[in-house]
């Protein structure tokens, strides 16, 4: 079924083009679908607009009431700190600043990642997250050790030192030795590089038996598993879905 959903002009075979829309289709449902699943727990006084107060109250509200509790918490993900990273996120996401998140609004506040607006706010976010000296700037011990915590002080395996030359050759562009916030947007969310299209061409190429550049059904049903763990099915669960929900 749902192959016969992707195939756009039904000629019985799959381009990398139809692929690549599923791909982007199905992505933007999940987002849509997650939204609607959290809405009514925000939007508190049922007037189809999440404000910001009833967001602060539903998430901080035991917080705000309760601080002494919290008192000693130094991680960097506390209330404390949350709390004014979320409002500046929000208010970011707000295009008309009534600081009322409408559906679409509140999408960009809960996926920035997804919003061209919100691109600034995901790399600040990003250098807030790494930047353990709080220079402004991640530097290649910043950047390793938010994949990697060496806590035995032993040898660096092979992938870290593989790491440690990306930065240098590919993530510090300007090789002063530390990323910037216009290098780490290079790095997090690149111009260049479109995961649906990656992803719809890594499909063709493991499925495509005889090198035609398309798939047949059967293509795509003998190498099922390979459809299970991609996006085109949402991870395999679109599989167990009715017909009409795609």
């Amino acid at each position: 079924k749902i192959v016969d959903r992707i195939d756009e002009n039904k000629d019985g075979y799959l381009t990398t083009e139809e692929l690549k829309n599923w791909i982007k289709r199905v992505q933007k449902r999940y987002i849509y679908e997650n939204v609607a699943k959290v809405w009514k727990d925000y939007d508190l006084n049922k007037d189809n607009k999440i404000a910001w107060e009833e967001y602060k109250q539903a998430t901080y509200g035991y917080y705000l009431e309760n601080p002494e509790e919290f008192q000693d918490a130094t991680d960097r993900h506390s209330f404390k700190k949350m709390l004014p990273r979320d409002e500046r996120r929000f208010k970011t996401a707000d295009l008309d600043g009534d600081l009322a998140a409408t559906r679409e609004e509140f999408t960009a506040f809960l996926h920035p990642e997804e919003f061209e607006h919100m691109k600034n706010i995901v790399v600040l976010e990003t250098l807030e997250d790494i930047d353990k000296n709080e220079d402004g700037f991640v530097d290649q011990d910043e950047y390793i050790a938010d994949m990697f915590a060496n806590e035995e002080g032993g040898p660096e395996p092979d992938w870290v030192i593989t790491e440690r030359e990306q930065f240098s050759d590919f993530r510090d562009l300007n090789k002063d030795g530390k990323m910037d916030k216009e290098e780490i947007q290079h790095w997090i969310l690149p111009q260049d590089y479109d995961h649906a299209l990656a992803e719809a061409r890594h499909l063709v190429y493991e499925s495509d038996v005889d090198k035609d550049q398309k798939l047949t059904k059967e293509e795509v049903l003998d190498n099922w598993n390979m459809f299970v763990g991609s996006q085109a099915t949402n991870y395999g669960e679109d599989l167990t879905r009715n017909h009409d929900e795609l």
